[in-house]
């Protein structure tokens, strides 16, 4: 699990930083400045949780337990869906998906709370 986490933490963080120069230089003048902060806010979360990631994987390491994986699922899921439905928004200009990117945000904050028992209790 540990190269797991690290490994997914590494790549989505790689895929953060080039989808940020694609919307810093690829999306000006294309989508409205308001899906330009739409798109910059999906590889901002994503970025984030590519970090949470690496922590999870080197938490796993050290044997914090169980629950902390739950939170590295957690964190991948919400890549996906949050972030990754806040690309397709903006690229699709598909308004509905909207709807779906609170799923993702959802799944964030239980992967931090998992993360935070993880740390608390031992991961038990």
């Amino acid at each position: 699990m540990t190269r797991l986490f690290i490994g997914f933490g590494a790549i989505t963080a790689l895929i953060a930083v080039v989808l940020g120069a694609f919307g810093a230089h690829g999306l000006e003048g294309r989508v409205s400045p308001e899906r330009v902060e739409t798109f910059r806010t999906g590889v901002q979360y994503q970025m984030y949780h590519a970090l949470a990631l690496l922590f999870v994987g080197w938490a796993a390491a050290q044997g914090w337990g169980p629950s902390l994986y739950w939170a590295g699922y957690c964190f991948l899921a919400g890549i996906v869906i949050f972030s990754g439905s806040l690309y397709v928004l903006v690229l699709s200009d598909t308004g509905w998906l909207g709807a779906i990117t609170p799923l993702g945000g959802v799944a964030f904050v239980v992967g931090w709370a998992l993360l935070a028992w993880a740390t608390l209790t031992g991961g038990s």
